[in-house]
């Protein structure tokens, strides 16, 4: 798995890994009880240090996306989530700040529902369900 990175984006390093790798899970490239490479692996791989994805791959398990096993490495959860995790809720305050923002730049609320739809719809979330 190689992962194309923006080092100019204002964005850091370590989130753009986290968010590319949440996106690959949601979209099914990546599958659940599939092992992403090791941090060593990945750092090479994308020419980046080992401790930015040790980082990405740390938040991730923490916020319930993926195992950390000492023998297989970083292995994608079994997904998806059970209700009422502490991601769910850190996400609906992710959601309401992105409501808010959207509102402010001009995004009337049926383009923002017609986009939401889109995503959602392109997430590959229909399996989870």
């Amino acid at each position: 798995m190689i992962l194309e990175l923006d080092f100019n984006s204002d964005t850091s390093i370590y989130l753009q890994i986290k968010n590319k790798i949440i996106k690959g899970i949601a979209s099914g490239n990546l599958k659940v009880n599939e092992s992403l490479p090791s941090v060593r692996v990945m750092a090479e791989n994308i020419g980046v240090n080992l401790h930015t994805v040790n980082k990405s791959y740390n938040e991730l398990k923490s916020e319930g996306y993926l195992n950390i096993d000492r023998r297989k490495g970083a292995i994608v959860a079994d997904l998806p989530l059970k209700k009422d995790n502490p991601t769910m809720n850190n996400n609906k305050q992710d959601l309401e700040l992105l409501i808010a923002k959207s509102y402010l730049s001009g995004i009337s609320k049926e383009e923002f529902l017609s986009l939401s739809d889109k995503f959602y719809n392109n997430c590959g979330v229909k399996r989870y369900e």
